[in-house]
């Protein structure tokens, strides 16, 4: 089992690491914005679509997945309501217990600890996720009326055009299925890599308070995990998923939308960065519980 772990994890480490070792030679911090924009706009819709279409998804048939990937969001965030610490604006502390790294961390971990053919399911969590992201998770930063904004994600619309086109794949030039799948390969590399960046020149300040929100994103999201599993009827592989996605670290793009909406951004900051850090150590042993005790 150890080295099972070893297989699952190392290769996300390695990948991150790389990124921050040649971040860290750099006098300044490299500007990743532009490839940050190109693999939200460009790299993961093509992930997204190829991924739908070759694992196709019926949502009739996967309604309890669905559900159980928006309790697990939701869930957290109605006990967060009561927890709050001094020191940190609610909305942040909200939002960044709500929204884990489905996209950095959870796809490629997902990937290689359950397995290629629970790509169709595990690309359906991510753009759930971060669907909810667009527009429940900037409805709560903002206060203002973006609960539209996610109409506006590609990733969606590409979701649904994946899942649409699925059952006439045949139809679909291959040049254009093997253009669009090569595409979406970059991304899961990118953002571990563009992680550990971020990683080699953000500071985690305020490590106390850090530490003690991201145990009780840890606990709110334990918590959360008995009552989706047992009010919804999850196949063994799709139980999985849901609670590794529960244990997840926080979001990246929980720190850039606080920092474009002026909520906290340091604050998150070092959650979201002491998050990642932690969960070296916190998702083997979530990893090795799902694949031990689940099935």
């Amino acid at each position: 089992m150890i080295l099972t772990l070893i297989n699952i994890v190392a290769p996300v480490l390695v990948i991150v690491l790389l990124g921050y070792y040649f971040a860290r030679r750099q006098a300044s911090a490299p500007k990743m914005e532009f490839i940050n924009y190109i693999n939200v706009h460009v790299f993961c819709p093509a992930l997204i679509f190829s991924a739908l279409l070759m694992h196709p998804v019926k949502p009739a048939n996967a309604w309890a997945l669905i559900v159980a990937g928006t309790l697990v969001i939701v869930l957290p965030g109605l006990m967060l309501l009561f927890m709050r610490p001094k020191g940190i604006d609610g909305r942040a502390f909200l939002v960044s217990g709500m929204f884990r790294n489905t996209g950095n961390v959870g796809i490629p971990l997902m990937l290689l600890a359950y397995g290629r053919e629970q790509l169709g399911d595990i690309i359906l969590l991510f753009v759930l996720s971060n669907s909810l992201h667009f527009s429940l998770g900037l409805f709560v930063l903002s206060g203002k009326g973006n609960r539209w904004l996610w109409l506006r994600n590609p990733n969606v619309w590409m979701a649904v055009l994946g899942i649409s086109l699925a059952p006439y794949q045949e139809h679909i030039p291959a040049f254009a299925t093997t253009s669009i799948e090569m595409l979406g390969q970059i991304t899961i590399p990118l953002m571990l890599f563009s992680l550990g960046v971020r990683l080699a020149h953000d500071k985690i300040e305020q490590v106390g308070m850090a530490l003690r929100v991201n145990l009780l994103y840890l606990l709110v999201g334990a918590l959360s995990l008995p009552i989706i599993l047992w009010l919804l009827p999850l196949s063994a592989d799709a139980q999985r998923l849901i609670v590794l996605s529960a244990m997840l670290p926080p979001a990246v793009l929980n720190f850039l939308l606080s920092e474009h909406y002026k909520v906290s951004p340091q604050t998150v900051a070092s959650i979201v960065l002491l998050g990642n850090v932690l969960s070296v150590a916190t998702v083997p042993i979530v990893i090795w519980f799902t694949l031990s005790y689940i099935g």
